[in-house]
């Protein structure tokens, strides 16, 4: 017995950049990201950008995860092994259900663009609250990754065999 077909439904996604450096300004990934949500038919629910602090991470994360509104966010740096690097940190304690494919498969797809360097990606995501989170690292070319070839589909409803949209709060 075969899927029932499924239409696209949009999604309210924030977007958060984790940096010490980026501003409005010459935040790429982040402006990336919320430009190809947008094109695929999603909402923009909030951006915002915050310095790499597993605090003020967790703090504006937790914020979104308690709006009913949103239903996924998209976070980009981070996830390196600098000594500033806390993304993972902050967000594993938040989840409900960890999303251990999405490290795996973007590494996975990762290697193809550029090598071994992929093994030091601590790209993670999670489920919280009826709220999918995926944590990217920071450079455009990772969130162009992350998206075109792993979270695009997974928050299209009519991707099959699955997608998250049917986990997520409306």
């Amino acid at each position: 017995m075969g899927h029932a077909e499924t239409a696209f439904e949009p999604a309210y996604v924030a977007v958060l950049t984790v940096s010490d450096t980026r501003t409005e300004k010459n935040d790429t990934s982040g402006h990336y990201l919320a430009e190809s949500l947008q094109e695929a038919g999603h909402t923009l629910a909030d951006k915002k950008i915050v310095i790499d602090d597993v605090y003020q991470i967790r703090a504006i994360v937790s914020q979104w995860i308690a709006d009913e509104k949103v239903q996924a966010v998209l976070i980009t740096g981070g996830t390196g092994f600098t000594s500033r690097d806390n993304t993972p940190e902050a967000l594993i304690p938040l989840f409900d259900k960890q999303v251990e494919g999405f490290g795996e498969v973007f590494r996975m797809v990762s290697y193809q663009e550029i090598g071994t360097s992929t093994i030091q990606s601590r790209a993670v995501a999670g489920m919280a609250n009826k709220t999918v989170i995926f944590a990217m690292p920071g450079s455009t070319g990772a969130c162009r990754t992350g998206w075109t070839k792993i979270i695009k589909e997974q928050l299209d409803a009519s991707h099959r065999p699955c997608n998250f949209m049917p986990h997520l709060g409306k």
